[in-house]
C-alpha cells in the first residue's frame, strides 16, 4: 500500500499535458482577441480623444452581449493597450475595472474606483459625492486620467437605481469647469435592465453601443487554437479536439456561442487526461468535460468569487438542505435555520432575518438561485429556493471560497 507521501508525490511529479494552465482560467486576459477586432476598433474611435486631446471630453460606451461573448476581455485588452499608448505620449492614463456583482452600490463602486486609483482618500465618513470630488481633485493635482469599466452594469442598475447611474453619466454637469479626466465603459448582457432608467439617463447610456454577437464555430476554433498553443505542450491536443468542441458550442451549429464554456471544456478535458495519466487529450476526455460544462454552471462559477461571505454561507445552507431533503425546493425558513447552524460551526455571527432575506434576493437577482413564492401544494405562503446546477460541484466551489474569505479576514 502506498504511503500518503508517495501518493501525493506520484500526483505532483507525474507528466502533464499542460504547459501553462492559467491561460485557460476566466481571469486570464490574452494578448490578442480573435474576432473582436471590430469591437476594439469601435472603442478606439469612441475614446481616441483621451489620447489626442485629453481632458476635453468625458466619453462613454455600452458593451452588450450574452455570457461568454468576450465583453470583459475586450474591455480589459482595450484598457491595457490604451494605457500603453497614453504612456508613450506622456499621459498618465489608468485603467480601472469594477465588477458590480461585488461592488453593488454607488458608495461601493466609488470606493473601489478610489482604491484602484491609489488616491489617499479616507473611505469612511464620506458620501459618494464627497469621495468623488476628492478623487477629481486628486486627479487634477496629479495630472491623472482614468478609463473606468463598470462590468455587470445591468446588476448595478437593478440594485443602485437610476440616481446612481445618473451620478456617473452626468458627473461633469456639476463640475463643468474642470478637465474631463474620467471616462466610462459599461458592460451589460442586454438592454432590458436599462428600461428602469428615466429617458434622459438612458439616452446618455445608449449614445455609443457596441454589440457582441455569440461566437460561431469557426470563431471558437480560432480562440481555442490560440489558448491551446499557450496552455498545452505541443502535440498533446490535436486540431480535431478543438474542432469538436467548437462545433458543439458554436451558435451556428446549435450551441450557445459561449467562448467561456468552450475554453472551460478544453481545460476540463486536459485535466481528465492528466488524471488518467494520458499524454494526449482525446475525444473521450472532451465528452467527459462537456458533461460537466453547462451554460448555467459556467455563468454561476464566474459569479461566485464576487459573493460576500454570508451570501456564500446562505448558499451553502441552501445546498445542504436541498441535498438532505433530496427535493427540488427548500423553504427559506429551513435554509435560514441551516445557515445559523453553519455560522455556529464557522464561528460567525449569523445575520438577522431581514438581512438573510436581502441576501437571498441578491442571489436570486444574480441568477445563482431561483426563489419564488409557494403556491398550490404548500401549506401557507413561503419563499421556495431551488438551484438548477449540480449541487456537489457547486458545494465544493462554495466551500473553497468560504475558506478563502475566512483566511483573509483573520
Amino acid at each position: 500500500m502506498q504511503s500518503a507521501r508517495d501518493l501525493l508525490e506520484s500526483v505532483i511529479n507525474r507528466m502533464s499535458v499542460f504547459r501553462n494552465k492559467e491561460v485557460l482560467y476566466p481571469e486570464y486576459v490574452p494578448p490578442t482577441l480573435p474576432h473582436r477586432e471590430e469591437q476594439l476598433r469601435r472603442l478606439a474611435e469612441i475614446f481616441r480623444v483621451i489620447i489626442l486631446n485629453p481632458g476635453v471630453a468625458s466619453m462613454r460606451a455600452l458593451l452588450i452581449g450574452g455570457v461568454g461573448t468576450g465583453k470583459t476581455a475586450t474591455a480589459k485588452v482595450f484598457g491595457r493597450e490604451m494605457r500603453r499608448l497614453a504612456k508613450e505620449r506622456g499621459i498618465d492614463l489608468r485603467y480601472i475595472h469594477v465588477n458590480c456583482h461585488r461592488d453593488r452600490t454607488l458608495y461601493e463602486v466609488v470606493s473601489e474606483i478610489v482604491r484602484q486609483m491609489g488616491a489617499p482618500i479616507p473611505l469612511r465618513g464620506l458620501s459618494p459625492r464627497e469621495m468623488m470630488l476628492a478623487l477629481l481633485n486628486f486627479m487634477e493635482r496629479n495630472n491623472v486620467y482614468a478609463l473606468v469599466t463598470l462590468d455587470e452594469f445591468d446588476y448595478f442598475v437593478n440594485v443602485a437605481g437610476n440616481d446612481a447611474v445618473y451620478f456617473f453619466v452626468r458627473l461633469y454637469d456639476e463640475y463643468s469647469d474642470i478637465k474631463k479626466r474620467l471616462s466610462f465603459i459599461f458592460i451589460a448582457r442586454d438592454r432590458t435592465s436599462l428600461d428602469k432608467l428615466d429617458p434622459t439617463t438612458e439616452s446618455y447610456i445608449l449614445k455609443h453601443v457596441i454589440i457582441f454577437e455569440k461566437y460561431k464555430s469557426n470563431e471558437l476554433y480560432d480562440i481555442l487554437e490560440q489558448r491551446r498553443n499557450e496552455a498545452f505542450y505541443p502535440g498533446t491536443v490535436d486540431d480535431e479536439i478543438l474542432r469538436y468542441i467548437a462545433d458543439i458550442e458554436g451558435v451556428d451549429k446549435g450551441g450557445e456561442g459561449n467562448a467561456r464554456a468552450a475554453i472551460e471544456a478544453l481545460l476540463l478535458a486536459g485535466e481528465a487526461a492528466d488524471y488518467e495519466g494520458s499524454h494526449k487529450v482525446t475525444i473521450d476526455h472532451v465528452r467527459k468535460a462537456l458533461s460537466q460544462v453547462q451554460p448555467d454552471v459556467v455563468r454561476i462559477s464566474d459569479i461566485l468569487p464576487y459573493l460576500q461571505l454570508h451570501e456564500l454561507l446562505i448558499l451553502k445552507a441552501a445546498i445542504s438542505v436541498l441535498k438532505r431533503k433530496n427535493a427540488p425546493y427548500a423553504r427559506i425558513g429551513e435554509v435560514e435555520e441551516e445557515y445559523r447552524s453553519i455560522c455556529h460551526l464557522y464561528g460567525e455571527e449569523p445575520r438577522k432575518h431581514t438581512q438573510v432575506y436581502e441576501y437571498v434576493n441578491n442571489l436570486k437577482h444574480m441568477g445563482v438561485i431561483e426563489a419564488r413564492i409557494s403556491g398550490k401544494g404548500f401549506r401557507g405562503r413561503s419563499t421556495l429556493i431551488s438551484i438548477s446546477v449540480p449541487l456537489d460541484a457547486l458545494e465544493r466551489e462554495v466551500d473553497m471560497l468560504i475558506e478563502k474569505r475566512r483566511k483573509l479576514s483573520q
